[in-house]
């Protein structure tokens, strides 16, 4: 990274990669809980309304992950530059 503009670049694609896979993610699950839920149900051995809870953590943490990894760091070099 020679400059503050290619992190920033950097950043920016990074945040747009990730927002496509959260919005897949989240709608893989909103159109195909019930298979999903099936197939997770016996690869882990959880119930399936346990993996309810599962999925909508893995989407909040990952949100999160997203937000403070990526785009608040993107948002603070656009701020700088």
């Amino acid at each position: 990274m020679n400059s503050l503009e290619t992190l920033t670049a950097f950043l920016g694609w990074c945040t747009a990669i990730n927002i496509g896979l959260l919005t897949v993610a989240a709608i893989a699950l909103g159109f195909m809980r019930v298979p999903i839920s099936q197939i997770h149900a016996k690869m882990s051995g959880l119930a399936e309304a346990d993996l309810s809870r599962a999925y909508f953590q893995y989407l909040a943490q990952y949100k999160i992950a997203m937000i403070v990894l990526n785009l608040v760091p993107y948002i603070a070099l656009k701020i700088m530059a």
